[in-house]
């Protein structure tokens, strides 16, 4: 058994807590936790499992890593808090750890990544013996493992082009949707997720590294955006009231240019409700919140994704899939090199001793 720790519980960490207890190779071993509050409180109930598991979380990391814990699964957020992030997670692959984290976008897509990203891991690695994938849904399988695997279902290939399509009153996080996306800001307000290259920052690397496996060069990254605001003010279940005339949906495209012509897509629909932007796309089912890949050529391919969770939520649906790709490349981690790991190098297996499997 792999002994994991999963450090911290909020919406990706609950359910890593899950995944690794539902994993026949993992041992949970420990949990890390921020808030006062949650230290002392077991698992099970962190997890939102309807039982105990036996292991009480902690706030002192030094003493979860100093029992040499074989695999880390790090689900603090790293997008208002990067610096902390890149210092735990070399941290803990420091301490000899394999890690598997959605926290830090640049380090997706490793080969590219800036030097103050990339330089302290492979620091980290060399000293401790340790590795680090990071992973997640978009950026993540949904632009990465999932269109190349479609492509190779093509005769001929036009265009690729990879759509997160949410309701994001679903999605249970309102700094990031209100600050960072900027639903319920003035439109005269320039949300952070549309600044020029931020987008390029997040998404370029799923684009370089579907180009990397398609063979072709990219002579340029280039970033669309639109915006709508809301007619009608509107309260939503998680995070309360979106004013009229405020924002209320965003739509930006990625492009991943090659011979002059935008070939390799990753398109965003976000709304704050289902009223605003009814002309945009919106999930074949229209629901919350899908996933869907385009390949655009001979035969015309199409594949749409709906993950739920927790009640039937598409959010944390999502979140879902995206631990469930990590946790399922820790045992393939702990067997590989040392090293820093991108999604084109770690295989998406079957799920391997859980069909029909209950958690103990």
């Amino acid at each position: 058994m792999i002994s994991t720790v999963v450090w911290g519980t909020g919406n990706v960490g609950r359910l890593a807590i899950r995944a690794v207890e539902a994993h026949p190779a993992l041992q949970l071993c420990a949990v890390i936790v921020h808030d006062p509050a949650k230290t002392g409180r077991d698992a099970g109930e962190l997890g939102r499992l309807d039982r105990l598991l036996g292991v009480e979380a902690t706030d002192d990391v030094e003493a979860v890593l100093a029992a040499r814990p074989r695999a880390v699964v790090y689900a603090a957020s790293g997008d208002v808090r990067p610096d902390e992030a890149l210092a735990d997670i070399t941290r803990a692959v420091r301490s000899g750890a394999v890690v598997v984290s959605p926290a830090l976008y640049p380090l997706y897509d490793h080969r590219n990544a800036p030097p103050e990203f990339r330089d302290p891991v492979l620091a980290a690695v060399a000293e401790g013996g340790g590795s680090l994938f990071a992973s997640g849904v978009d950026p993540g399988w949904g632009n990465d493992v999932l269109p190349l695997l479609l492509s190779g279902l093509g005769t001929t290939i036009d265009v690729i082009r990879c759509q997160e399509i949410f309701d994001y009153s679903t999605y249970d996080q309102p700094d990031s949707v209100r600050h960072l996306v900027g639903m319920g800001q003035p439109m005269d307000h320039e949300p952070m997720m549309l600044m020029p290259s931020i987008p390029t920052m997040v998404w370029g690397g799923q684009i370089r590294m579907m180009a990397r496996a398609l063979g072709v060069e990219l002579d340029e990254i280039r970033e669309t955006s639109e915006r709508r605001a809301l007619d009608t003010t509107v309260t939503t279940r998680t995070m309360g009231e979106f004013e009229a005339g405020t924002q209320g949906a965003i739509r930006f495209e990625v492009q991943g240019i090659v011979e002059g012509e935008p070939r390799i897509v990753i398109e965003h629909v976000t709304r704050i409700h289902a009223s605003c932007a009814p002309d945009w796309p919106v999930p074949p089912d229209g629901g919350d919140g899908a996933h869907r890949v385009v390949i655009e050529g001979r035969p015309r391919i199409e594949v749409t994704i709906e993950a739920t969770d927790e009640g039937e939520n598409r959010s944390a649906g999502g979140n879902a899939t995206a631990v469930g790709r990590l946790v399922s490349a820790i045992d393939w981690l702990v067997e590989a090199e040392p090293g820093l790991y991108d999604a084109l190098d770690v295989p998406l297996r079957p799920a391997i001793g859980r069909l029909g499997r209950k958690q103990s």
